[in-house]
C-alpha cells in the first residue's frame, strides 16, 4: 500500500497544505463527533449552532459538515502539482507519472471497497457496495493529474473545468433525459446508477458516490491544481495570495449565480455545490497559507499539521479501530465524576485524543504513509 514510508517531509513542502488537510481529517477523527455529542448539553448557543453545522441534511440543503469531503478533494488537487513538477525535474517523464497516479487510483478503489464492506459478502455480490469515498479520491486525483500533465496553461484547464461542470449540468436539466428532476427517487444520477453501477447503493435507490457525480467531483481536484500552481508557480506570496482570493471570491459568486436554477447540495454534487466548495477551498488555503508559510505563526497548527501528514491512515484506522472503546476502557473511570449527559462527549474526545498520539508517534518515527 506505501509508496513512501520512513521517509522526511521534503523540505519544499508547504505547512500550510498539512495543516489544512488535517484541520479537515480533524472533524472525520472524532472532532465533530465530540461537538455534536455536546449539543443541548450546555447553556452555550454557539456549541449547539455548531452540532448543527456537523451533521448532513437528509437531501437539500448545505451545512459545513458538507465541507468536508469536497476540501479534502480540492486540497489532494493543490499537492499534484508540487509533487508533479518535482517528479519531472527529477528526471521522471509523464507517463510513469500518470501511470503511478493510475495505479493508485486502483489501489484507492479497491481499499474502498474493502472500507465500505466489511464483512465483505464474497458471495453475495449484490450486496458490495463499489462506490466509496477512497475510491472516488483515486479518481479525481488521476483525472486531475491528467489533465495538469497534458495542459500547461490555466485557461485550457479552466475550460476542461467548465466543459464538465456544465456537461453535468445538461445532464440532470435536458429535456428526455434527466428533465430538471432533482428528487432522490427520479434524478438521472440515481437512474442510472440503478441501471449500471454494480451492488449495493447506500440509500438503495440513490449513491451519491456513484458514477455520474465522479464528473463534477473530480472537477474538485482540477480546481485544487489550480491553486497548487499559484502557490508553485508565483513568485511573491502578496501574488499568491491576491490570486487565490480572486479565485475564491468569483468561485462563490458564480455558485450562488447559479443556485438559482441547480441548487447547491451534496447529495448530488451540483455544479453550484462544486463551485461554492472549491472558494472556500481557495480561501481557507490563502488563510491558512498567509498565517503558517508567511507570518510563520506555525505553533498553533501543528496539531493540524501531524493528523495532515497521515490522513488516509487516520481515516482507515478510525474506520477499523474503535478508538471510543478504548477511550471508554482507558479513560471513563476519570470523567466517572462528571454528569452522566457528558459522557458520550468525553468518550469521543478520549477516542480522538489516543487516534493523534498515534499519527504523532508516526510523525516522531518519521512514518508517513502515502498512496
Amino acid at each position: 500500500m506505501s509508496h513512501s514510508t520512513n521517509l522526511k517531509e521534503p523540505s519544499s513542502r508547504l505547512a500550510s497544505i498539512d495543516a489544512l488537510r488535517g484541520f479537515d481529517m480533524l472533524l472525520i477523527a472524532g472532532g465533530g463527533e465530540f461537538i455534536v455529542a455536546l449539543k443541548g448539553k450546555t447553556s452555550l448557543l454557539w456549541i449547539d449552532a455548531l452540532a448543527n453545522q456537523l451533521t448532513h441534511p437528509a437531501w437539500f440543503g448545505f451545512t459545513m459538515y458538507d465541507l468536508i469531503f469536497p476540501l479534502f478533494l480540492f486540497i489532494a488537487g493543490i499537492s499534484i502539482p508540487f509533487s508533479v513538477q518535482k517528479s519531472i525535474a527529477a528526471g521522471v517523464n509523464k507517463q510513469k507519472i500518470l501511470k503511478k497516479a493510475f495505479i493508485r487510483m486502483l489501489i484507492l478503489i479497491v481499499l474502498g471497497i474493502i472500507d465500505k464492506n466489511t464483512p465483505i459478502t464474497f458471495f453475495d455480490p449484490e450486496n458490495i457496495r463499489v462506490a466509496s469515498v477512497l475510491g472516488r479520491i483515486g479518481i479525481a486525483g488521476f483525472f486531475a493529474t491528467l489533465l495538469f500533465v497534458n495542459t500547461s496553461s490555466v485557461v485550457k484547464r479552466i475550460y476542461w473545468i467548465a466543459g464538465i461542470l456544465l456537461f453535468y449540468y445538461l445532464l440532470v436539466f435536458m429535456p428526455g433525459l434527466g428533465g430538471g428532476d432533482l428528487s432522490i427517487e427520479g434524478n438521472i444520477v440515481g437512474v442510472f446508477d440503478r441501471h449500471f453501477l454494480p451492488g449495493r447503493l447506500l440509500e438503495k435507490i440513490y449513491d451519491e458516490n456513484g458514477i455520474i457525480t465522479q464528473l463534477p467531483a473530480m472537477c474538485l481536484s482540477m480546481l485544487g491544481v489550480l491553486a497548487g500552481s499559484i502557490l508553485c508557480n508565483q513568485k511573491t506570496s502578496g501574488k499568491q495570495l491576491t490570486n487565490l482570493a480572486i479565485y475564491g471570491i468569483v468561485c462563490i459568486a458564480l455558485a450562488l449565480l447559479w443556485s438559482l436554477h441547480f441548487p447547491i447540495f451534496k447529495k448530488m454534487w451540483t455544479s453550484s455545490f462544486i463551485l461554492l466548495t472549491s472558494g472556500m477551498g481557495f480561501l481557507l488555503i490563502a488563510l491558512f497559507y498567509l498565517i503558517i508559510d508567511v507570518w510563520k505563526l506555525k505553533k498553533w497548527s501543528f496539531f493540524f499539521y501531524v493528523i495532515g501528514l497521515n490522513s488516509i491512515t487516520i481515516y482507515l484506522l478510525y474506520r477499523f479501530v474503535n478508538f471510543e472503546a478504548i477511550s471508554k476502557m482507558l479513560f471513563s473511570g476519570l470523567y466517572a465524576p462528571v454528569p452522566e449527559a457528558f459522557h458520550p462527549a468525553l468518550q469521543a474526545l478520549g477516542g480522538l485524543l489516543l487516534v493523534w498520539f498515534v499519527m504523532y508517534f508516526l510523525y516522531r518515527k518519521k512514518i508517513f504513509i502515502k498512496i
